[in-house]
């Protein structure tokens, strides 16, 4: 017995030494490898799709990485240098105003109910040393500052960057061509009985693309959206402001009329009454709208995380990760969530056994 246990822990040991050499080998390619997973799982129907027609898996995965690459990364890239381009002007802008002082007139307009509010809350918090104009620029500084860094990286590593995209889409194709099989052996290694595998299989698929579709596919298209309108009304920086309100979007509790309210205010201030109204009317009744109108059109039938969940998914995910953490964060806590569902299920499914075993 103390042999054959000392056998298991020497292949324990090896096998761990070898996960260790394993992970050490792919971290450095994590950040193509996370991508093209995204990518693989928002366009999995896509591509379940177009096999039916084609019959053939690997035409279909070329031609499916062809199409993301011609209609979402190429536009995505062009509308990232426009955004970073955008964000420094932004920043200058909001600096031409803090140093000729209209910043500080914009943030300083007279309305009855703010003063009350202001009032109100004086008794618990010290509202006089809040500086409104610092804090507008500061917090636009620091998202272009974040955007900047991005783009920098990518001027830097130029050619690390095309040798990523690269590798992200020969490691998407594969991922098409021979995703099932790599679920399939999953299934195998799993300690469950073979339907409730599926099972849980079909529940992680549903709060996954619950997920990505409820929440990323209607920030953008919240900031497209926003963006358009922004540009229609004639106000400066319409991309910036556009990507600002798909990534508050993404964010539950919060959303892009922390970016159109506010704009719309601005502008009635400014004397552009008509345009105000028109940027919070639009705002309000259209992109706000879109995500009662398309999210629940996008997920219908699948579970959808719980917002909090999300919430600090996100936050935790842009911390850990940066950028990919928009996406990262909730795919993890997707998988998390099902785990906790099956030990939950399988707790839950072995009381009535031992209920029974007791009567008897």
């Amino acid at each position: 017995m103390k042999r054959e246990y000392l056998s298991i822990s020497i292949f324990f040991l090896v096998a761990a030494i070898f996960f260790y050499l394993f992970y050490e080998i792919m971290i450095p390619f994590f950040v193509p490898i996370a991508w093209a997973a995204v990518f693989a799982i928002l366009f999995f129907p896509v591509y379940e799709k177009l096999l039916t027609k084609l019959k053939s898996r690997g035409l279909t995965s070329v031609l499916l990485c062809f199409l993301i690459v011609l209609l979402i990364i190429g536009p995505i890239t062009y509308l990232f240098v426009a955004l970073v381009g955008e964000a420094a002007g932004a920043v200058a802008k909001v600096d031409e105003l803090y140093q000729s002082g209209q910043l500080d007139k914009l943030l300083s307009f007279d309305l009855p109910w703010l003063n009350t509010a202001r009032d109100k809350l004086s008794g618990y918090v010290d509202l006089s040393k809040a500086d409104l104009d610092a804090i507008a620029r500061e917090a636009i500084e620091s998202v272009s500052t974040l955007l900047l860094n991005q783009t920098s990286w990518l001027v830097a590593n130029g050619t690390k960057a095309v040798f990523y995209f690269v590798l992200m889409i020969f490691t998407l194709y594969y991922f098409f061509k021979d995703g099932e099989r790599v679920v399939d052996k999953i299934k195998r290694l799993m300690p469950l009985r073979p339907e409730r595998v599926d099972s849980t299989l079909r529940q992680l698929r549903d709060v996954i693309q619950a997920t990505m579709y409820g929440g990323v596919v209607v920030a953008l298209l919240q900031g497209v959206l926003g963006g358009i309108m922004f540009a229609a009304v004639g106000i400066s920086s319409p991309i910036f402001w556009g990507a600002i309100m798909a990534f508050l979007a993404i964010i539950p509790f919060v959303g892009a009329f922390i970016v159109y309210v506010p704009a719309g205010i601005i502008l009635m201030i400014g004397g552009s009454y008509a345009k105000g109204i028109i940027v919070i009317a639009i705002g309000s009744l259209v992109i706000s709208q879109t995500d009662n109108v398309v999210r629940p059109w996008l997920i219908s039938g699948r579970t959808e995380m719980h917002p909090l969940m999300l919430f600090f998914s996100i936050l935790g995910g842009i911390a850990l990760f940066g950028l990919l953490g928009l996406v990262m964060g909730p795919l993890i806590a997707a998988v998390f969530v099902t785990l906790i569902k099956v030990v939950e299920d399988r707790l839950h499914s072995e009381q009535p056994a031992e209920a029974a075993s007791v009567q008897e």
